[in-house]
């Protein structure tokens, strides 16, 4: 049985656990569509996980890890021939910068949402990220500090489910 991680408002459940999260600044969505700053209702694999190497050690998990660059971007550009995908910059689209100042994308899990197959318009770039200090509403994604996440990560691999629900 794979392991699930539960969101239900601003809390994650797993493993026994609660943790505070952040969620969309416009709250929860069964019709997701880009830019409308909610978060999408429903059960979606974790793909992998990607971190910056120059703020962070390699995190533990047996998801995929990818160490994010300078010129790595996702697309979000529902024009674009790489909607919802990874993309190196510069690109000509609209892009999210996966190198920012923030901090928040430090360490990212992007979510199976909208990836298989992709919907132009349907919502990109949904991911489980760091929280910003005060927990404020993310575009979408499900934000949570760093050693929450971290913990997290540990149990985490390729079966692992997160189930978003809105309350």
């Amino acid at each position: 049985m794979s392991l699930r991680l539960s969101v239900t408002g601003n809390t994650l459940t797993f493993n026994g656990k609660t943790y505070r999260c952040a969620v969309g600044k416009n709250g929860f969505s069964a019709h997701k569509k880009e830019g409308d700053g909610c978060t999408p209702v429903g059960v979606f694999p974790l793909r992998e996980c990607w971190y910056r190497a120059d703020k962070m050690a390699m995190p533990e998990t047996d998801l995929p890890l990818k160490i994010i660059y300078e010129n790595d971007g996702w697309c979000d550009d529902p024009k674009a021939p790489d909607y919802n995908l990874p993309v190196k910059l510069p690109y000509d689209f609209s892009h999210e910068n996966l190198w920012r100042e923030d901090d928040v994308y430090n360490l990212i899990v992007p979510l199976g949402y909208n990836d298989n197959p992709v919907v132009a318009g349907k919502g990109s770039a949904i991911f489980m990220h760091l929280a910003k200090p005060d927990y404020s509403g993310t575009e979408g994604c499900v934000a949570l500090k760093e050693p929450d996440l971290l913990e997290v990560l540990k149990l985490c691999d390729l079966g692992t489910v997160i189930d978003i629900q809105r309350k």
